[in-house]
C-alpha cells in the first residue's frame, strides 16, 4: 500500500533538514526496511514550508514506529526543526489519494 502525508519544517531551516536525512542513521533505515517501509520520498513546498512524504507500506508506517527508542531519538534529533507535537512526533497529517497512475 502507498500512502502520503505532510508535515510542516519551520521556515530557515530547509538546508538543515535536507543536511540531516542525507545523513539519516543505518539504524533508523534498517528499521524502516525491516518495518515493510520502502520507497521513501520527501518533498518540500518552499513557498509554504510544507513537507510532503509518500512512502510504499507492506506492515507498518513510520509514523507507528515511535515506540521504539530509536524513532524517538530521531524526533527529538528532528524536534527543534519541525512543528511537532508534545512527544517531539513531528505533526503529520494523512493525505487521501484521489489519482493514481500506474
Amino acid at each position: 500500500m502507498k500512502i502520503a502525508f505532510k508535515m510542516k519544517l519551520k521556515p530557515g531551516f530547509e538546508a538543515e533538514y535536507k543536511s540531516r536525512h542525507d545523513q539519516i542513521w543505518p539504524e533508523l533505515s534498517a528499521l524502516l526496511k525491516e518495518n515493510g517501509i520502502s520507497d521513501y520520498s520527501i518533498f518540500l513546498d518552499e513557498e509554504t514550508n510544507t513537507l510532503f512524504a509518500v512512502q510504499q507500506q507492506n506492515g507498518n508506517s513510520s509514523q507507528d514506529l515511535g515506540s521504539t527508542k530509536i524513532v524517538q531519538k530521531w524526533w527529538a534529533y528532528m524536534a527543534d526543526i519541525m512543528e511537532t507535537n508534545p512527544d517531539n512526533s513531528p505533526k503529520s497529517f494523512p493525505l487521501e489519494m484521489v489519482f493514481h497512475l500506474d
